[in-house]
């Protein structure tokens, strides 16, 4: 019986916190009052400092050729979860990158400290994402500590969700949250402020969740219509978003708010040193179990 829940168990907060994780690059909602910007960026003075459209491009276009930052970011999901996460991400080439998460309330902490550890160790590739667990999941699980997403997998276990799921972690950056407000029509500029010394200026506005999936995903129609039918499920449907630019136009802080069945979420992430070198290597083969093998092995019982 112990066997069996450490092995679910630690799938289940592995799978959370992909999902947890690169929310942190992209975005999936946010935080903050909406308003109005129906602006298009055509005439009168386009300059960022009067026009949030503008000023929201030249951020968008600047975050995205950065390539790589520090992230810092805390996420909670009703009584499921609260987090932490911290550590580099690079978007180059397809997502990269090396993440420390922490649980640090809700039934995931709960169920990680069953595990023997609140944290876990998170590397992000091109084509798959590995989750380091503990000693009491590898004594459960033939000795292994990693556990192996191969996003194509998640596309064929998760049917439209895991779709979607795939293709934000190969193409997410995170001027995602800047696109976000751009094609949601409903941006304001809420003013000047600082966030953690640095001046910055401040953007705020509603999403559509449905919609964003749209606009930001290389999903087919049919893979769109059920992932409108899952988010109605689960009770989202708009989101808020706010983030912080500083003067060289890229992306300080994003906020995001929303409500699911489950009850409120929120995450805030922090973004720093830009260009930072983001090195990632493979865990060894030997010391990893790939997900879909240990699914297979769960339904043998």
């Amino acid at each position: 019986m112990k066997r069996t829940f450490v092995r679910t168990a630690g799938l289940s907060v592995a799978a959370m916190s992909l999902l947890a994780g690169v929310t942190a690059c992209s975005s999936g909602g946010s935080g903050g009052s909406g308003g109005s910007g129906g602006s298009d960026g055509s005439g009168g003075d386009t300059s960022p400092r009067f026009d949030p459209i503008a000023a929201l491009r030249s951020a968008e276009k600047s975050t995205d050729g950065a390539d790589s930052a520090k992230v810092e970011s805390t996420t909670t999901m009703g009584s499921v979860m609260s987090m932490t996460a911290d550590g580099t991400l690079a978007w180059g080439d397809g997502l990269t990158g090396n993440l420390t998460i922490t649980y640090t309330g809700g039934t995931m902490a709960d169920t990680m400290r069953q595990m023997g550890s609140a944290s876990m160790e998170a590397r992000y590739l091109p084509d798959a994402y590995y989750a380091r667990m503990g000693d009491t999941f590898a004594e459960q699980s033939g000795g292994k500590h990693w556990i192996k997403y191969a996003y194509d997998d998640l596309e064929t276990l998760g049917g439209s969700s895991g779709a979607y799921l795939k293709d934000q972690m190969q193409n997410t950056t995170p001027n995602q949250s800047v696109k976000l407000l751009l094609a949601s029509g409903d941006v304001r500029k809420v003013g000047e402020e600082k966030v953690r010394g640095q001046r910055t200026t401040h953007y705020s506005g509603t999403v559509d969740v449905a919609d964003l999936a749209e606009k930001n995903s290389s999903l087919s129609q049919s893979q769109l219509d059920d992932l409108k039918k899952q988010l109605e499920q689960a009770g989202v449907t708009t989101e808020t978003v706010d983030i912080w630019v500083d003067d060289q136009d890229l992306l300080v802080k994003k906020v995001e708010k929303g409500e699911t069945t489950a009850g409120a979420y929120s995450q805030t992430a922090y973004y720093s040193d830009y260009g930072t070198e983001v090195a990632v290597e493979e865990p060894p083969a030997s010391d990893t179990a790939d997900f879909t093998e240990l699914v297979q092995q769960q339904s043998a019982g």
